[in-house]
């Protein structure tokens, strides 16, 4: 199928690129494009330690392999990337002009020393002087002074240094610390400011008295952070003390981009570039800081502007349940469908604190991948261990830049009592599953929990995520049985209800869609629909292209790597993709195959990549409960009909975004909100808990 195919690097820079157009939107409020475009740069820095770093690697390890879909080695991939990145980032720069024009219009300036008083420098030279200077270190590259390791993602004061007796040397200061801030409040100036970097530049030839500096620039360089855990795995060691090693040794590795906030001697370009191994082409030039993150701070200060922010916003109790009343045994009755951030998050708690306490709940099964900071999840399962419960919580210590605070949680979690174990050798375990068992007159019964994305309460205010909680008793025996081979590091096979990787999901897929094709190919109408954040998996791309081929409509609502190119002529065009990005990040998986009473509904951990379906064990569970069957297909039919928030794949594999023109806009986001609030209205007011408990 040449030419259905697209890079999944180049896929994902697209991606980015409708973050940019977010910060780019006048239609978006001010302080929220300020943190459009400091998403977009975490997601390029990520980009380039991941994704970068893996094809690095690829290129010294085999650098003739080439890629699956589209045919380029991983030199070419790199080749690509850089030049669209170096695109991407100009358009960055006029987007990060255009913001800094807004802030001014609004009395915020961030400013240097060309625009400065006299006054304001006096008391700058004074601040560097006695709060700045105590705390910076200045190092001479010379032959009995070796080039310094510069860490990753930091920001370095680079000068080219001069006397009358040597060559020209290199001097470099870092700029990052915890002893100083970073945004500095110009003084005599109201709304101005300066970042610590470029006070510090300017007074550099002050830290090298016995040289001249002839030229200066700010510096960053962005490290491989690509490390296979399993390849150095050490068995001589604690588990988790060798992930611990795994994160100081991603500390090290080496440089694949370097970032220069102004353009200096090419010579000197040259000598860091040997120091780091680093070719020209890895080397950006900006007009602008180096690192927007300081946003943040600006975003802080103008809290009390309320129209530069996106309106309030609190999710909603559902009228699923009453919480006023015990949890199970409503969840017993009737399932349960929430879908965050639109919902609150409190009936899942609530129901894993009433199970920590409940006598007849014997033990409390689950997995953990990313939690959050003060992590009410990890309170509940302490809690049910140190009442005697059996716990079994599955921590995985190989969530990518997440290792550290789950290495911390294990540790905690074993001290209250909690049988913690470590998943499978070569697989990630990457499902959001919860199982409650509990002992009961008429026998074992099962609370089954299958979510989209992780057990982190601030992220379910920023992530859409749905969360499915049965006590269907086949979903429970296949849970317990998901549970049972994780503990013996083994993976299940053959589960008739629940889809788990890598055994039984892409075939599970496969089959499906096969199915919609023999509906077709029977005279009926075949429909697959599906949302994921990602799509990659080659077999179930081509089984979609087979698909669409053989007249099965598919709709598919794709967030950011999608490797399949939709409506080329006689190819795909039974084939749609659109991409959301909005206000929430979109998170959750669904799975449709089919209409009307035939279609299997599913919600999943998994996305559409070979990584979910085959190397790591995801969970995909089917819906039942004809109420939550009706919510999802409406959710995925608000966001196909969505003209403000959606963008259309074209069949060259660009975007183009869709506006209301003379239609009603619809940004699904916020009619998703207003349903919420609407269901939220049926409960009496005794059933709703008062907010700011979560």
């Amino acid at each position: 199928m040449t030419g259905c195919y697209e890079n999944r690097e180049l896929s994902w820079l697209r991606f980015n690129e409708r973050v940019l157009e977010e910060a780019e939107d006048e239609r978006v409020p001010l302080c929220e494009r300020l943190s459009f475009l400091s998403i977009f740069q975490s997601n390029l820095d990520e980009f380039f330690m991941v994704r970068v770093g893996s094809l690095h690697d690829q290129n010294l390890i085999d650098p003739k392999a080439r890629d699956g879909k589209t045919n380029l080695t991983a030199a070419e991939q790199i080749e690509k990337v850089l030049a669209s990145t170096r695109q991407l980032c100009k358009r960055r720069d006029r987007v990060y002009g255009a913001l800094m024009d807004r802030l001014g219009e609004i009395g915020i300036s961030l400013i240097n020393f060309h625009t400065i008083s006299g006054k304001a420098e006096k008391k700058l030279a004074s601040l560097f002087k006695h709060s700045y200077l105590p705390y910076l270190s200045s190092i001479v590259v010379s032959k009995k002074q070796a080039f310094p390791f510069l860490n990753n993602k930091e920001i370095y004061a680079v000068c080219v240094l001069a006397n009358k007796a040597d060559k020209e040397r290199i001097g470099i200061v870092p700029c990052t610390s915890t002893a100083f801030r970073r945004l500095i409040e110009v003084p005599d100036t109201p709304g101005s400011f300066m970042l610590a970097e470029e006070l510090i530049l300017h007074y550099l030839p002050s830290m090298f008295p016995n040289y001249t500096v002839t030229s200066k620039t700010l510096a960053r360089i962005t490290r491989n952070a690509d490390i296979d855990a399993d390849a150095i795995y050490d068995d001589e060691l604690d588990y988790r003390d060798h992930m611990a090693e795994v994160v100081k040794r991603r500390q090290r590795l080496c440089p694949i981009r370097m970032e220069l906030s102004r353009s200096i001697d090419p010579a000197v370009v040259d000598r860091l570039c040997q120091q780091l191994d680093l070719r020209q082409d890895q080397v950006y030039s900006y007009g602008t800081p180096l690192d927007v993150s300081f946003f943040g701070e600006i975003r802080d200060r103008l809290r009390s502007r309320a129209e530069l922010f996106y309106p309030s916003f609190r999710p909603q109790d559902t009228a699923q349940m009453n919480l006023s009343k015990p949890i199970l045994p409503q969840v017993i009755e009737k399932d349960v469908l929430l879908h965050f951030p639109y919902d609150s998050v409190r009936p899942f708690l609530s129901m894993l604190n009433e199970a920590a306490e409940d006598p007849t709940v014997e033990r409390i099964s689950m997995t953990l991948y990313r939690l959050a900071p003060h992590s009410k999840v990890v309170e509940a399962l302490e809690a049910a261990a140190l009442n005697g419960k059996r716990v079994d919580v599955l921590v995985e210590l190989k969530a990518r830049f997440d290792e550290e605070n789950n290495i911390e949680w294990s540790w905690r979690l074993e001290e209250a009592g909690c049988h913690v174990i470590y998943g499978v050798e070569h697989l990630k375990v990457h499902s959001k599953l919860c199982l409650i068992t509990r002992n009961t007159a008429g026998g074992k019964q099962f609370i089954t929990q299958v979510g989209t994305g992780n057990y982190n309460e601030k992220t379910s205010r920023l992530y859409t995520d749905l969360c499915y909680i049965t006590a269907d008793p086949v979903i429970g025996l296949e849970a317990e049985a998901v549970f049972e081979a994780l503990l013996k590091a083994e993976t299940v096979d053959g589960l008739q209800q629940l889809l788990v990787a890598p055994n039984g999901l892409q075939n599970r897929i496969l089959e499906m869609i096969d199915q919609q094709i023999a509906v077709t190919r029977a005279g009926g109408t075949g429909h697959i629909r599906a949302k994921l954040n990602s799509l990659s998996d080659k077999a179930i791309i081509d089984k979609l292209i087979e698909a669409g081929q053989a007249g099965v409509t598919v709709d598919l609502i794709i967030r950011g790597i999608n490797c399949l190119r939709s409506g080329i002529p006689g190819k795909t065009d039974n084939i749609r993709v659109i991409s959301v990005v909005g206000r929430f990040l979109e998170h959750s998986r669904i799975y449709i195959f089919g209409d009307g009473p035939a279609e299997k509904i599913y919600i999943a951990s998994a996305d559409w990549m070979t990584r979910n379906t085959l190397r790591r064990v995801e969970v995909a569970c089917p819906i039942q409960d004809p109420d939550a069957r009706e919510r999802i297909v409406t959710i995925f039919r608000v966001m196909w009909e969505d003209n403000c928030s959606a963008r259309d794949q074209e069949p060259d594999g660009t975007y183009r975004r869709r506006y209301p023109g003379r239609e009603k806009p619809l940004r699904c986001q916020n009619w998703l909100y207003e349903d919420a609030v609407e269901r939220a209205r049926k409960l009496p007011a005794s059933d709703k808990e008062a907010p700011g408990i979560e």
